[in-house]
């Protein structure tokens, strides 16, 4: 079955699931399956993304591509805070290597304080989308 979506439906289809990433965290960490939550956060800061992108008519499949989009259009240009680029970036390195690295072990307070930056992360996001 296939429905047609404006652009504003697949913003909101996005945010939605970056909020229900950032909700499943809390479930791995009680479950201590930080691998799987670095995934999580990572991915819940990627839909945001997407939603941003999907805002500004920005199209990519690329991972690195979106994250080079972001920090040109809005972090060097000083639209939202240096902070933020940083956020992504560690994000998509520490998923790369807990996806792919060899023996990388995150601590409870490593996953804790990624999650409290995904939060924040997806907040300033949607401040720029709604």
């Amino acid at each position: 079955m296939s429905k047609e979506f404006d652009k504003q439906d697949l913003v909101k289809y996005r945010i939605k699931q970056a909020e229900e990433a950032a909700e499943e965290i809390s479930l791995l960490i009680e479950n201590k399956l930080y691998k799987t939550a670095i995934n999580r956060i990572y991915y819940g800061m990627f839909y945001a993304l997407l939603a941003l992108a999907l805002k500004h008519n920005f199209k990519t499949s690329k991972h690195r591509q979106l994250i080079g989009w972001f920090n040109k259009d809005f972090i060097k240009t000083g639209v939202i805070d240096i902070s933020y680029g940083r956020i992504i970036n560690n994000a998509f390195e520490n998923r790369s290597d807990s996806d792919y690295g060899l023996f990388v072990e995150f601590t409870l307070e490593d996953i804790t304080e990624m999650h409290q930056e995904m939060k924040a992360f997806i907040k300033e996001i949607k401040k720029h989308i709604f």
